[in-house]
């Protein structure tokens, strides 16, 4: 049993966990095998819903949508269904279809008002060539998936209709990216082990801890607001760090049986140094994921605190069931070898070699590495945020096709309407139409304004709205331009000296709220994040130089990762990548998740190459030969390391919805450019360039503060 007073330093807690499981290792996995069964069938049954709630509180375009669903009107509602056809003979043709699909809508949910294009009101439904038209259906309740199969159904046979609305734009991942990542994981750690049991480990690891990560998430969506996107957000990264850290700790183990240690000696032995590194790791991303809840967006929230909780089971699952399962297998591990097994040594001579060169040359490798890294960087200047929309869609989605037909006929802008509430704040109801009126002339005065429609008013006189249909489409930038042009200028000289208030609401305002929340935000997070990076190093490493240059590099990897995917997505250099016919906006919550798991991915790395080189240099290596030896012992585990992450996370480009391909595409990148650039170039460059300097920490700075973070890894 461990001693009480040993509970408190880190490294003998993972010892104690490590011995306890060791000893207890039936127990352990069958713990572990229940909790995930008991978890998958609660799940089943309880999972709570999901919901996309873009909004940010108290922002201009969400008062604005409270006050028209306060008067009855609607503005991007939620219970809204539009019904499109496209006819090129005529959409008089297709009138039959509209009549057809109100009529069994009626029947099916008393209460639904259906706005066909061939009623009065409707006239503007029907496109100025007569090719296009679309019904609108406002529903008493919210669209769930059995009532979009039920819409379909009522489909006359031969017509070609789409939809559009809530409920029709959930893209399935029903790609094989999840399955392709888990193969490529598979083979790359056979690849890397030579052994079929040191491989299965991992990949255990991983599916146990990722399972019960899903489940317990899928049963906190009864509790919080959870979006659609955090449940395969949070498999991503269960699967990604479990392997990793399980990845560090079998290496770890492997060594020591090489070292002929005995297996419980072996093991011990790897979870007082690899095991360490797992939990620093594990714990600093789930800080700074739950560190994502200061920004207060339920959106965020929702997915900051799935991922956390799926890393956090994870990282328990590499802590306790890893040793119960290398109690079981032993000295077995490196059965089932293949054929290229050859040698018994971990390390890379390639490594060295690598590390010898680079610290001759230093400068120039510096120079020239820094140099590409800012320029990867450079695109993020122009990162521009929003949501994605159907556009986004594969072609064969009914609100894409929908959403094509739409623009055929009206033009781009009619799928990105900007709704302008206005409200006469309880004073008289006479000022409503004049202030509508004006707010319409200055509207349509403005540029990129393609049409906007006669004023609508609320039952009780209170309260109007006006829709201004753009040239283009939501996605450009002009468009967010006129959500500002019209909030700076065109609003406050139509009402001015009036007691009427308007504002602008819809799905691009609200791209337009969201990047301005977070674009403040922004910043200050990337600041504590990296500040809590430089003060857990500094800890554990006792160094000043060690620290500051981590923080920089992890600054310079996040710039690069954001400068990639900017070039990518909203420049449109990899459209082909995602599926997508042009460019578009970041998706509005990647940057802070970017910053979030980079940060704590690469305080892994960070901790396992460091902790190697401090060893050497401990042991009495010159700072040269350190960094040289920690290269080549540390090299094949974290390029094996990476290249899993990088399969990972690279494979939710293969039919997953596009906002979990461009968050995947980016962490694949920022690993990538970790583990090259930063691991293989920057690190021994610099470390060779800072010489013994960079262990120079403070006298005055008490050394127990480092000691009790359990020394190095």
């Amino acid at each position: 049993m461990c001693r009480i007073y040993r509970v408190f330093r880190v490294n003998d807690v993972v010892k104690c966990v490590a011995r306890y499981c060791y000893r207890a290792r039936w127990a352990v996995v069958l713990v572990w095998v229940v909790v995930l069964a008991a978890l998958a069938t609660l799940s089943a049954i309880l999972a709570g819903p999901t919901s996309d709630a873009y909004t940010v509180p108290d922002a201009p375009s969400q008062q604005a949508q409270e006050l028209l669903q306060k008067h009855g009107l609607s503005g991007d509602a939620s219970d809204v269904v539009r019904v499109v056809v496209q006819d090129d003979q005529g959409i008089g043709h297709s009138r039959a279809v509209f009549d057809s699909i109100a009529q069994d809508v009626r029947a099916a949910y008393p209460g639904a008002d259906v706005r066909s294009p061939f009623s009065e009101q409707g006239r503007a439904q029907i496109s100025a060539d007569r090719t296009v038209a679309f019904a609108e259906i406002q529903f008493a309740r919210d669209i769930d998936a059995q009532m979009v199969d039920e819409l379909q159904s009522m489909v006359p046979d031969g017509a070609d209709v789409a939809f559009s609305g809530a409920g029709f734009e959930t893209q399935e991942d029903s790609g094989p990216g999840q399955g392709v990542g888990m193969l490529a994981a598979i083979v790359i750690l056979l690849v890397a082990f030579g052994s079929v049991w040191a491989m299965g480990l991992p990949i255990l690891v991983a599916v146990f801890g990722a399972g019960c990560g899903v489940t317990t998430i899928m049963l906190t969506a009864n509790a919080i607001d959870l979006p659609s996107a955090a449940v395969p957000l949070a498999a991503m990264l269960a699967v990604g760090v479990g392997i990793d850290y399980s990845l560090l700790v079998v290496t770890r183990y492997r060594e020591g049986l090489q070292e002929n240690r005995e297996p419980r000696e072996a093991v011990m032995n790897a979870f007082d140094t690899a095991g360490r590194s797992v939990l620093f790791a594990g714990v600093t991303v789930v800080i700074a994921l739950l560190g994502l809840l200061v920004v207060n967006m339920p959106l965020v929230n929702g997915v900051a605190i799935g991922a956390a909780v799926a890393v956090a089971i994870t990282m328990g699952a590499s802590l306790t069931l890893l040793p119960a399962l290398l109690a079981l297998i032993g000295t077995r591990i490196d059965r089932f070898g293949l054929p290229h097994r050859h040698s018994r040594s971990t390390g890379a001579p390639w490594a060295r070699n690598w590390s010898r060169a680079v610290q001759r040359y230093r400068w120039p490798f510096a120079v020239v590495s820094a140099l590409v890294l800012l320029a990867l960087t450079m695109p993020a200047f122009d990162m521009r945020l929003g949501f994605a929309n159907a556009g986004s869609l594969p072609a064969d989605n009914t609100a894409r096709q929908a959403h094509d037909m739409l623009a055929d006929g009206f033009g781009p802008g009619i799928n990105g309407p900007l709704f302008i509430a206005v409200d006469t704040g309880g004073e008289s109801t006479g000022e409503l139409q004049p202030a509508l009126g004006r707010i319409a002339a200055t509207a349509e005065g403005a540029e990129n304004v393609a049409s906007v429609s006669p004023p609508i008013t609320s039952d009780d006189g209170q309260a109007g709205m006006l829709i201004v249909r753009p040239e283009e489409g939501p996605h450009a930038e002009s468009t967010a331009q006129l959500v500002d042009a019209l909030r700076g200028t065109r609003l406050p000289s139509a009402l001015n000296y009036t007691p009427v208030s308007a504002e602008v609401t819809g799905q691009t305002a609200a791209a337009v709220d969201f990047a301005d929340y977070t674009g403040v935000r922004l910043p200050w997070f990337i600041a504590v994040v990296l500040a809590l990076a430089f003060a857990l190093l500094m800890l554990v490493f006792r160094s000043v130089l060690v620290p500051l240059k981590a923080v920089i590099m992890n600054l310079l990897s996040i710039g690069a990762a954001f400068g990639v995917v900017v070039a990518a997505v909203q420049w449109g250099w990899g459209t082909g990548l995602f599926g997508i016919d042009e460019g578009l906006p970041v998706i509005a919550w990647v940057p802070m998740m970017l910053v979030a798991v980079v940060f704590g991915l690469s305080m892994d790395y960070e901790v396992f190459l460091l902790t190697r080189i401090k060893e050497n240099y401990d042991a009495g290596q010159p700072n040269a030969t350190a960094v040289a030896s920690g290269l080549a012992s540390t090299a094949r585990v974290i390029t094996a390391a990476a290249a899993i992450m990088v399969c990972v996370f690279g494979s939710f480009l293969l039919g997953a919805a596009i906002d979990l391909a461009v968050f995947g595409f980016g962490l694949a990148i920022a690993v990538l450019i970790d583990a090259t650039l930063i691991r293989l170039v920057l690190v021994p460059a610099t470390m060779e360039i800072l010489g013994d300097a960079n262990w120079w920490f403070p006298k005055k700075l008490p050394r127990a503060a480092a000691s009790s973070a359990g020394g190095p890894a």
